[in-house]
């Protein structure tokens, strides 16, 4: 099998695209230190009055802060899978990162990709909710949703417990605006599956927000590639712009060539029609 395409251990599941049309609002919000990840997010989603958001963080710091890297699968029952744990004895700063927010078990969840400095240097990769800890206020870009709710599901493709958008109620509150939110299956060029959600539900301007995934590798406009087959990545918000992770946490940025650029676990992505 070529190392651009991995085989997965459950059957290929359709649609490769779900796609699920709504709103989305956007809110900022600062994250206050002394919770963790997850119960900073929770608060701030909810008190905005959502339950399913995406958003994307800048600066502050974390201490404990744990991540996982992308790895090898241990055994067949994944096509890749998360390095042991690690936890920078000093904590980390936070340069970037996107966040996917809804429910597992009908619990809050969520599932965060960053770019951080920690004391070994720049870093990038999967960071652990519960086990990370403010300790300086992140700054928050989000997106709360109606129409569409963000639920994490084991899926027996990839036998990961991953997000996928469900239609949701609700009427959408002042100044939301048309949004559409994805979860892109493994194999799938992403950017050709963005260009197909966007032409399918008819957006104009669309705009990707806190959107993150896994890549099988890259390739990027004007050279430049990144050869380990399993990363974590999450685009900037400047088109298809990204920056990823390798296998070893090192930090590649730059703009995906469309048609060559197949997702290896999962892509989240929400698409927010600009005005």
């Amino acid at each position: 099998m070529s190392p651009r395409r991995l085989a997965h251990p459950g059957p290929a599941l359709m649609p490769r695209i779900e796609s699920v049309a709504g709103h989305a609002q956007p809110f900022a919000v600062t994250l206050a230190p002394g919770l963790s990840l997850l119960d900073a997010v929770t608060r701030a989603v909810h008190a905005a009055g959502f339950d399913s958001a995406t958003l994307e963080l800048e600066g502050g710091g974390f201490a404990p802060f744990s991540y996982v890297l992308p790895a090898p699968a241990p055994d067949d029952t994944h096509a890749a899978y998360y390095s042991a744990t690690h936890t920078p004895p000093a904590g980390a700063r936070l340069e970037r990162g996107c966040i996917t927010f809804g429910r597992r078990a009908g619990q809050p969840w969520l599932h965060c990709h960053a770019v951080w400095q920690e004391a070994a240097g720049r870093r990038g990769g999967h960071v652990l909710p519960e086990e990370t800890r403010l300790v300086a206020p992140v700054l928050a870009r989000a997106w709360g949703l109606t129409g569409i709710a963000l639920v994490s599901e084991l899926d027996a493709e990839t036998n990961f417990t991953i997000f996928r958008p469900v239609p949701a109620a609700g009427s959408p509150p002042p100044g939301a605006r048309p949004a559409v939110a994805l979860r892109i299956r493994p194999n799938e060029d992403a950017a050709n599956a963005l260009a197909a959600a966007i032409g399918r539900h008819g957006l104009h301007r669309p705009a990707l927000r806190g959107s993150l995934g896994s890549l099988i590798g890259a390739r990027f406009e004007g050279g430049g590639a990144v050869e380990d087959y399993a990363t974590e990545m999450l685009f900037t918000g400047d088109g298809l712009g990204i920056a990823l992770a390798d296998m070893q946490g090192r930090v590649h940025e730059g703009v995906l060539r469309p048609g060559e650029n197949p997702v290896c676990i999962t892509i989240e992505a929400l698409l927010v029609e600009e005005v």
